[in-house]
């Protein structure tokens, strides 16, 4: 399989990655992740890239499992996500804004 480069701009972030990935799959991952991440702050209403990263990294891990069981989820099983989405949120943002930065996260994860 031939090695494909990616340039990623996102978030602030700017990089370049190399994977032994069709170029138009690569593409494919970080449109799915762009939209993810615009949705994420749609419906969050958060601005800090870090913690749209991180939010939108456990979307899509939400994502994942939903897949791997391959079942629906009821709709209080998603409204129980949303409501831990959003305590997520406001403990990172309480973990974020104590002095010392992120190490209260560590504590509480």
């Amino acid at each position: 399989m031939p090695r494909s480069d990616l340039r990623i701009d996102i978030l602030g972030a700017s990089f370049s990655i190399a994977a032994d990935e069709e170029s138009a799959y690569l593409e494919s991952l970080l449109n799915h992740y762009r939209s993810v991440v615009e949705n994420t702050r749609k419906s969050t209403g958060v601005r800090d890239p870090l913690k749209t990263a991180i939010l939108a990294g456990f979307l899509l891990c939400d994502e994942i499992q939903k897949l791997k069981s391959g079942k629906q989820q009821p709709a209080y099983e998603s409204q129980e996500a949303e409501r831990l989405t959003l305590e997520l949120i406001a403990r990172i943002d309480e973990a974020l804004s104590t002095p010392g930065g992120g190490s209260k996260i560590s504590e509480n994860f």
